[in-house]
Parts: C-alpha cells; structure tokens; sequence
C-alpha cells in the first residue's frame, strides 16, 4: 500500500506541477514529501516526525491513522504558499503549516522548524485514538509539544511564548473558566478569544503534565468522554479539586 501509494503521488505531483524531483520518504504511518534533497527530507522524516510519533505513541496513542497520510515538507514561505495553492488549492492562513483533513495532508513550511509538524502531528494522531476529542484538548495537546524534547525519555513540552500573554490575562482578571474553556464548541474555540483559549487549553495540559497527570487525564477522559463530553468532571476528579475556580 504504501509503495503504490508513492507511485501514485510522483505521478500526482507530475500533473500538478510539471515536475518529478520531490522526494519521498516513507516513515510509517505517514509519506514524508518535500521539495529539498532526499538527505534533507529524510531527516525531517527521522528527526522530527518518527521521533514524535514514537514519542506521542509511547506515552498517548495507540492506533495508527487508519488512511496513509501524507507530510508535505516546503523549504520556504514562498515555497510552501505557492505550492500549497497549486497542489491543495489552499491559500494557508498561517505562515507555519497545517493538517488538512480533507487532503489527509500536513502541510508544512519546514523553514520555520520543526514545532509547528510536532504539533500538527498529534492531530491526525488524535483523530484515530479519540475522535470525539473537543477543540480545546486537541489544540492544547498539540500545542504543548510545539515548543519540545524529552525528560526522562518522555516527550515533554516546555514554557513558550503564550505564556506572557496568558499571565497578563491571569492578571487583569480576564480568564474564563476551566468549566466554559472546556465546554466550547470548535467554532467558538477557534474565532472567539482565540489567543486565549489556546494559551488557556494549552497551560492546563503543560499544568497537567507538571503534576506528572497528563497521561492519567487523557486515559480518564477517553474512557469517560461519551458521560462527559467537555473532560471537566474527569479532570476534577484527576486533580481532586471540588473548588475549579479557585
């Protein structure tokens, strides 16, 4: 499946672009594409998205995508704007990259480094383990390890620039509560106070993490999410809190 689905993506970019010099390389369960050299590509492919999949795996997720997803790695902006447009017919909104449902495509400018895939790696990731997963808890997973590396051989996610503003906010009373955070619907996340949930859903998970409960909450969650759909009462339940805004 996965040499056809190769040939079938050199004669794809072939149509699309008028060339053949893309290189591929299949890291499992993704086809790693880009339009730098083999050497280069496959590195990406080794050091960044088989390193967090065997990391995210290890400590979250057990199934593989249940379709063969493609990792489209472009060298620069103009690059990864042009050709996102050509091949996906996608105008990005963001200058970093994205996952594309739709395409079963992370599409990436790999000049910005390598956070951005680590993030949009737990996407598809947590679309085959726990597909009813909200918006809050994807993106604050993913944004946990867009800033990361390991401690004690576990992928962990430091401190990053959401946190001054996610202070300021704390500061200037002007937090929601874990309760609506949590109970957001995706277009709500995304389009209202979108900054803020991010920072907001990400620290919970960076919190979690901290408290060595992460794992714990995700288990929790999955297990309980058709009872409680938002994961508030489980992380209640995870932190031994009776008093969430305090």
């Amino acid at each position: 499946d996965f040499a056809q689905h190769v040939t079938d993506l050199r004669m794809r970019i072939k149509s699309k672009l008028g060339r053949d010099d893309f290189s591929i390389v299949i890291e499992r369960p993704f086809v790693v594409v880009g339009d730098e050299s083999e050497e280069a590509v496959r590195q990406h492919a080794t050091n960044t998205v088989k390193w967090a999949v065997d990391h995210l795996k290890r400590d979250f997720f057990t199934k593989d995508p249940n379709e063969i997803l493609e990792v489209w790695l472009f060298k620069d902006d103009a690059s990864y704007r042009k050709n996102a447009r050509l091949i996906f017919g996608d105008n990005p909104s963001t200058p970093y990259g994205y996952y594309s449902r739709a395409h079963k495509a992370l599409i990436m400018n790999i000049n910005t480094g390598g956070g951005t895939l680590v993030h949009e790696l737990v996407h598809p990731l947590m679309e085959a383990n726990f597909p009813a997963c909200p918006a809050w808890f994807n993106e604050g997973m993913g944004s946990l390890f867009v800033q990361c590396g390991t401690k004690n051989g576990y992928i962990y996610g430091y401190t990053n620039w959401r946190l001054p503003g996610l202070q300021r906010a704390i500061r200037e009373k002007r937090m929601i509560s874990f309760e609506s955070l949590m109970s957001m619907d995706a277009q709500t996340f995304y389009n209202e106070d979108r900054g803020e949930n991010y920072a907001q859903a990400r620290y919970l998970c960076y919190y979690l993490q901290e408290k060595g409960l992460l794992q714990k909450f995700y288990q929790e969650f999955v297990n309980k999410q058709s009872e409680d759909p938002s994961g508030f009462r489980s992380l209640k339940k995870i932190l031994g809190e009776t008093d969430m805004d305090s």
